[in-house]
């Protein structure tokens, strides 16, 4: 559910141009160009980490009981 989520988080910053932010804060920091599909994978990857840290923690339980 939180893959969802960041996703959603990640498309209404992108309205408020959060997404050009970003990917011009990468190249700056780290020299490397992303695009706007490597914007919405860095979403996606921290969503998984966040449902990996709930499923590991057991806050899933609750929603299927």
């Amino acid at each position: 559910m939180m893959i969802v989520s960041f996703l959603v988080i990640g498309w209404i910053l992108s309205w408020f141009k959060f997404n050009n932010l970003f990917i011009q804060a990468f190249k700056e920091l780290f020299n490397k160009e992303i695009t706007i599909a490597s914007y919405y994978f860095i979403f996606f990857c921290v969503g998984i980490i966040g449902d990996l840290f709930l499923s590991i923690r057991g806050a899933y339980d609750v929603w299927i009981r």
